[in-house]
């Protein structure tokens, strides 16, 4: 498998994917047209003109997809049961159609499962940076890994 298991993965560990993304207008009008998000700052140029950000913003919910889908081929290719659940999901600088999503990840910490001795879970800290390095979005993330097959 591409990802790591339960085994392989320890606390202070950093990982740099090297895929990037480029989030265009079409992305950011989809996603809110299949989500039903009507937000204006995402899908109204005029009403986001006015705006403080002076033009439409890449949804956030989009963004928070797109960090965690970056880090699969690296991480969690085949090698996890689920996500458990997101935390402090924060967009200090919004993204605008045309830029480049980085994202690093740390390995915060991890515990074996009480209830199956195959898994265990993993929190991770994935950080979304835009072409400029700016950070964008910072998530706290526990997923179920599988440990190493015997």
């Amino acid at each position: 498998m591409a990802g790591k298991y339960y085994d392989e993965l320890e606390p202070g560990m950093i990982f740099k994917h090297d895929l990037g993304r480029t989030l265009t207008e079409m992305d950011n009008t989809l996603f809110s047209a299949l989500t039903m998000n009507t937000q204006p700052l995402h899908i109204n140029e005029d009403f986001a003109s006015h705006t403080q950000f002076g033009h439409r913003i890449i949804n956030g919910i989009f963004t928070l997809g797109v960090v965690v889908g970056i880090s699969v081929a690296d991480l969690t290719q085949g090698t996890i049961v689920a996500n458990l659940g997101y935390e402090n999901v924060t967009h200090p600088h919004p993204l605008f159609h045309g830029d480049t999503l980085y994202v690093e990840t740390e390995v915060l910490s991890k515990r074996p499962s009480v209830s199956q001795p195959d898994r265990g879970v993993i929190r991770l800290k994935h950080i979304g940076r835009n072409q400029s390095g700016v950070v964008c979005i910072e998530v706290i993330r526990a997923a179920l890994f599988l440990k190493q097959p015997a």
